[in-house]
């Protein structure tokens, strides 16, 4: 496992990281969650993603009961959680859902390291932007979250590089803790945030990225050339959203050309999609997401196939797939 520099932070993450999105309550408990921490920070990772949203916040429960478990020093490992969508599924509560105002961001933090059982987060992301909150208020509140110890970074995620630039200009202007980090969507099949629109922040910015999907939700593993098979992610009840893209024929096709390239290297699709990801030198690490210890083990062996990625097999990656990435 190689380590890298979140942005132009002193801090350092592990290039292949584990999430809990969609996996956590939904498919793994205390139990299987310590197993894949302990399998994951066996093999070199020491960051671990969640937000407040995963599993109506029992997402979080579950990652610090599955890290009490295991013991680890505090010093060992990284921690990120995200605010927006809050966690009130009655729908009450106004000022804390779907905002990033003061009152909403102060209070959750609270409510987060509440849940993990933690003293701080490494990292607190705003999940989405919040085009009804001013971003200065947005900015201030998250300084002061850092500025108190609650996190040590912050950053976006899913945010325009336009909005990310006009956070961190107004923390330059304020002499504020500025956003360290954003969290996009980046895979194969949608690429253009990552390799165009942020272009200009890696330098200018400093800034970092936490990439997550690097198989498309699953696509980019093959297994939905023939429909959604039972017991995957597709077939979650709260995945249902994203079956029409789990079957996209012409991108199903291009997996199954990608398969060849695999096979070639000596590795599965799923591996090279996600050495792929890794192989950009502007993502600091790829967040993996897993529910069972063999899929997790299986996936961390892209650390292998990333120097296999020549110019040459790039272009042909590029070849096939660059035409259906938005």
């Amino acid at each position: 496992m190689q380590y890298r520099r979140l942005g132009r932070s002193g801090l350092q993450v592990s290039e292949l990281s584990l999430g809990s999105w969609v996996t956590y309550h939904n498919q793994v408990d205390v139990k299987n969650a310590a197993e894949m921490l302990a399998a994951a920070f066996d093999a070199g990772v020491n960051f671990f993603d969640n937000a407040e949203v995963y599993a109506g916040g029992k997402s979080e429960e579950i990652m610090g009961a599955a890290i009490r478990q295991l013991g680890w020093a505090r010093h060992r490992y990284v921690v990120s959680t995200k605010f927006f969508w809050g966690i009130d599924n009655a729908g009450t509560g106004i000022n804390f859902k779907n905002t990033l105002n003061r009152k909403y961001l102060l209070g959750s933090i609270d409510a987060s390291l509440q849940r993990l059982g933690l003293e701080y987060v490494d990292l607190a992301y705003c999940h989405r932007p919040d085009p009804n909150t001013p971003v200065e208020e947005t900015v201030w509140a998250m300084h002061d979250i850092v500025a108190r110890g609650k996190a040590l970074y912050w950053g976006t995620s899913e945010w325009s590089a336009e909005e990310i630039r006009a956070a961190w200009e107004i923390a330059e202007r304020h002499h504020l803790h500025k956003p360290v980090m954003e969290q996009p969507q980046y895979h194969l099949f949608h690429r253009n945030k990552v390799e165009k629109e942020f272009a200009r922040l890696y330098e200018e910015c400093g800034l970092g990225l936490t990439t997550w999907s690097p198989l498309a939700s699953g696509l980019l593993t093959g297994k939905y050339k023939s429909g959604i098979p039972a017991g995957s992610r597709g077939s979650l009840e709260s995945m249902s959203w994203i079956q029409e893209q789990l079957l996209h024929p012409a991108r199903n096709a291009a997996v199954a050309k990608l398969e060849g390239i695999a096979a070639e290297l000596g590795c599965n699709v799923a591996q090279l999609a996600i050495a792929w990801v890794n192989k950009n030198p502007r993502v600091s690490t790829v967040i993996l997401g897993a529910s069972k210890v063999s899929q997790l083990q299986d996936n961390l062996k892209a650390l292998a196939v990333t120097p296999k990625l020549t110019p040459e097999v790039l272009a042909r990656m590029d070849e096939i797939c660059l035409p259906l990435s938005q």
